[in-house]
This record gives structure tokens, sequence and C-alpha cells, in this order.
């Protein structure tokens, strides 16, 4: 029986791997997701200079809906974290999704922020 423990370390242990492989950018930044149980984040963050270009989750302040730990909520971030990088003239991006399955909220969060003028 895998823990939950041993879930996050493999999960960590993955990430690592594939940051070995991908960098953000100033021209094409890293688009990182990271979820815990009840919120999910997402940054444009540029390798090169360790700078954090934008950022949205549903902690922030306008963000407004019942349940921030489902797929629907992981969409407005999506949505959100595009229109922030649209206003910094950012349209391509390396998606890092954090070491987590390409499935459900991640998922959800990539296809909103492709619908809503991101490129990778």
């Amino acid at each position: 029986m895998i823990t939950k423990q041993d879930k996050n370390a493999v999960r960590k242990k993955r990430h690592a791997r594939v940051r070995t492989k991908i960098s953000g950018s100033s021209t094409r930044p890293r688009l990182n997701v990271y979820r815990s149980n009840k919120h999910i984040y997402a940054q444009l963050i540029d390798d090169v200079t360790g700078v954090t270009i934008a950022s949205a989750s549903t902690m922030d302040k306008g963000f407004e809906m019942d349940s921030k730990a489902n797929a629907e909520a992981a969409a407005k971030v999506g949505e959100m974290i595009a229109k922030k990088a649209v206003e910094k003239d950012v349209k391509s991006v390396v998606f890092d999704r954090g070491g987590y399955l390409f499935h459900g909220r991640v998922k959800a969060l990539a296809d909103a922020a492709r619908e809503n003028g991101l490129e990778f």
C-alpha cells in the first residue's frame, strides 16, 4: 500500500527529473502548476533570471467560487494566468505539470490556458 507521503515523494522525484530537461526564458517562460488538496496555483517563471512574471491561484482576492479544489476552479485559474500572460506580451510558454499526471485539474488548467491565448 502506497501512503500519501510516498506518493508525494515520488512526485517530487519525478518533478526534479523533468526540471533538468525543461527551463523557461523571458521570451518563453515556464508555466508551473502546483496543486494541493484545497487549492491550485500557476506561475509563469523566467528561469534565466529567477523571476516570477505572473501568478494566479484559487487564493487570489478576485477568485470567487464555492469549491476551489475541482476542475472548474482549475480552469478558472488557467484562464486567469493566460490573461495575465497576454497582458505581459507572453504568448508561448513551456508547460511544467510539476510531476502530476496530465489529468483532471492539471489538464483543466492547461486547456483553459490554451483557450485563452497561450501556446505550449
